[in-house]
């Protein structure tokens, strides 16, 4: 019924019938029983007695209180004459208080109460209970708080034979000229040994009385548990036959009533019916039918949501594993959701800024801006999407990102964007190479001619030519048209490596050896310290064009001597180490190119390998393009960075960098014979 079961209150109702024909007779019973038991027992304990020894244990009592109050005011008086004393000697008053007021042992304690004078009389030493006692804490604070308290002690220890009263009175400042706290004038009586027999015989008395009355009221309880036992017995029984008969009547409902609370907690398998052709054996089969359809309907259901979790998560998994940048932003440009590859091509964190808006990234203030621009122009418009380039620049590298924007429900943003930073770079390059093909094409064949007709014009006039000064300026204008012509040479060639850079013959080789190679080529800058080379022994060989990797290192030798050409400290450092995974295992081949010279400006050090950035005056800049294509050709990684200054550098006080350091990694080994 506090569940509120169907069909409970049917049953309650048939049971509260039964029960009340059960109880009915069974309490009349219960009743005269009850009369006659109480009347027995009362009859066999007589009232009188109990009086009697309650009346003599209170006399006890108050005869033992008023031995206490009696030394409580003679501690009291004695500490009055202790004062009045004076200077006298403290064990003489002490005694002189024993004898007058027959106390078994008198002391002096200190505030704590430890005793620091005491005096025993003869009759002392019979008492083995007199000075063994703590005294009480309590005792001397009230003692302090009341001027003076007692305590009756050991009444019930041993027989009484450690029974004695305990007096304390707190004595005036000036008494017997003591300092340092207060003090106590303590008293200690034995009681006379009749009086204290005659106590415990009335106690042990009334004890055993009481424990006689104790065991009545337990015979009391005995017969009438019994009673009652008999009596909820029959109640019982009757709850038992009306649970019975009600469960007859009302299992069908109850059975509904299972499979109800069975689909309410989510269970739709089919029910059980009853098996009887009436109408409530038929409601059950409905019943029975119905949870057959909702179990149906309900595994569909459960499927059609496990196909969208389904798709859900290989959505997830997809922009998870995307390579481009994907947010989603409300109106206000606050990131709602983004994938891992945001926040790697942002170099922000955008995992972690999710509420936050795009603006409040101090480096994605000017792509918010734009952002909100094109989202706006979008509404404006009424279209669903737009596209645009944006040059983002993170530090010193700058980034060019393809923007997708489209519009989503519930008034977001959708934004997907990539890194093109490398795709413009290759169609920079591939249109320099254009350039230089066609340039090699149109520069090169005139000229020779124009070369060797300078040359004959100088053959033929410089005979006819009588004045020195003519014959000087012929010649320096021959000259000066012959260097032109070897540098428009020179600069064809270079175009023609860069565009022509024929693939690249990959076969074993020693990465020192080669180094070695090329350093020979500058013993001159070797023994004036200016070259040095640092390589590490042993090293595994790799897979490499000889030619074009020695191409690499001369360019990047004779750059790094350029560099520091205008420092009599100038200094160029080649280094080649191998690079070591987790297990210990060899990975990659590194060689470093170091300088302590002023390093890579910012613009050059953001476009490096496009061609023709370069700040030499006499450069084409196509050195570290020709550098970064043979690179590629090998699988290799390079990078360019400017060195931090050291602190205590004192000959570049104000210098951004220490020097510019280039950096190949080369991941293709060849196989050990």
């Amino acid at each position: 019924m506090r569940r509120g079961r169907f069909g409970s209150q049917l049953l309650g109702r048939l049971a509260l019938v039964f029960a009340v024909v059960a109880v009915g007779p069974g309490a009349l019973i219960y009743a005269v029983s009850y009369s006659f038991v109480n009347r027995s027992i009362e009859s066999w304990f007589d009232v009188r007695l109990a009086s009697a020894l309650e009346a003599g244990l209170n006399l006890g009592r108050a005869t033992l209180d008023a031995r206490v109050q009696d030394l409580i005011a003679q501690a009291r008086l004695g500490a009055q004459e202790l004062a009045d004393a004076g200077n006298a000697s403290a064990a003489l008053q002490l005694e002189r208080l024993r004898e007058r007021v027959g106390a078994e042992r008198v002391a002096l304690l200190s505030s704590s109460g430890q005793v620091l004078t005491e005096v025993r009389g003869a009759n002392a030493e019979l008492s083995p209970a007199l000075g063994r006692e703590r005294i009480e804490a309590d005792l001397l604070r009230r003692a302090a708080s009341e001027g003076a308290t007692g305590r009756l002690l050991g009444l019930d220890d041993d027989g009484g034979a450690q029974t004695h009263i305990r007096a304390l009175a707190l004595l005036p400042a000036s008494a017997l000229s003591l300092s340092g706290g207060d003090r106590y004038l303590m008293l200690e009586s034995v009681p006379p040994r009749s009086l204290i027999n005659n106590a415990l015989a009335v106690q042990a008395a009334n004890q055993a009385y009481q424990r006689r009355a104790v065991e009545r009221d337990g015979l009391r309880q005995m017969y009438l548990g019994t009673l009652t036992l008999v009596l909820v017995l029959a109640v019982f029984l009757a709850l038992l036959l009306a649970i019975q008969l009600g469960n007859r009547l009302a299992k069908p409902l109850l059975l509904l009533a299972d499979g109800m609370r069975a689909v309410a907690a989510g269970d739709l398998t089919r029910k059980p019916v009853l098996a009887s052709k009436d109408e409530l054996g038929g409601l059950t089969r409905a019943f029975a039918d119905m949870t057959d359809q909702l179990g149906s309907a309900r595994a569909q259901a459960e499927q059609s949501v496990g196909e969208v979790q389904r798709a859900r998560a290989e959505l997830q998994t997809i922009l998870d594993n995307l390579t481009a940048g994907v947010l989603v932003l409300d109106q206000s440009l606050a990131i709602v959701s983004s994938n891992p590859s945001s926040t790697r091509i942002l170099r922000q964190p955008i995992a972690a800024g999710h509420g936050q808006g795009l603006g409040q990234f101090p480096a994605l203030q000017g792509l918010s801006s734009e952002l909100a621009l094109r989202f706006a122009t979008l509404s404006e418009e009424g279209g669903d999407h737009w596209q645009q380039t944006h040059e983002l620049t993170l530090g010193a590298d700058p980034l060019t990102l393809l923007l997708r924007g489209a519009a989503l429900p519930q008034q977001q943003w959708l934004l997907v964007f990539d890194d093109i930073s490398e795709v413009v770079s290759a169609q920079r390059s591939a249109a320099w190479g254009e350039v230089a093909r066609r340039l090699a094409h149109e520069i090169k064949n005139p000229l020779t001619p124009i070369q060797l007709s300078a040359e004959r014009l100088q053959h033929r006039l410089a005979s006819k030519l009588a004045e020195e000064n003519d014959r000087a300026m012929l010649e320096r204008s021959v000259n000066t048209i012959v260097n032109q012509v070897q540098a428009l040479k020179t600069l064809v060639n270079e175009f023609r490596d860069y565009a022509r850079l024929p693939a690249a013959q990959l076969a074993p080789l020693d990465l020192n050896a080669l180094v070695g190679d090329v350093m020979a080529l500058y013993q001159d800058a070797q023994d004036h310290g200016r070259l040095v080379a640092t390589l590490e022994p042993g090293l595994p060989w790799m897979l490499g064009d000889a030619t074009q990797l020695r191409q690499v290192i001369h360019n990047l030798v004779q750059n790094g001597l350029d560099a520091v050409s205008e420092r009599p400290d100038g200094r160029v450092v080649v280094n080649t180490k191998q690079s070591r995974g987790e297990d210990g295992s060899v990975r990659a081949l590194r060689m470093t190119l170091s300088d302590n010279g002023p390093g890579f400006a910012d613009a050059v050090l953001r476009r490096a390998f496009e061609p023709y950035v370069t700040t030499k005056s006499k450069g084409t800049g196509l050195g570290l393009a020709v550098v970064k294509k043979i690179a590629d050709e090998h699988g290799a990684r390079i990078q360019l960075s400017n060195l931090p200054p050291a602190a205590d550098d004192s000959s570049r006080p104000d210098a951004a960098c220490a020097g510019a350091r280039v950096s190949l990694t080369f991941p293709k080994l060849a196989a050990q014979a």
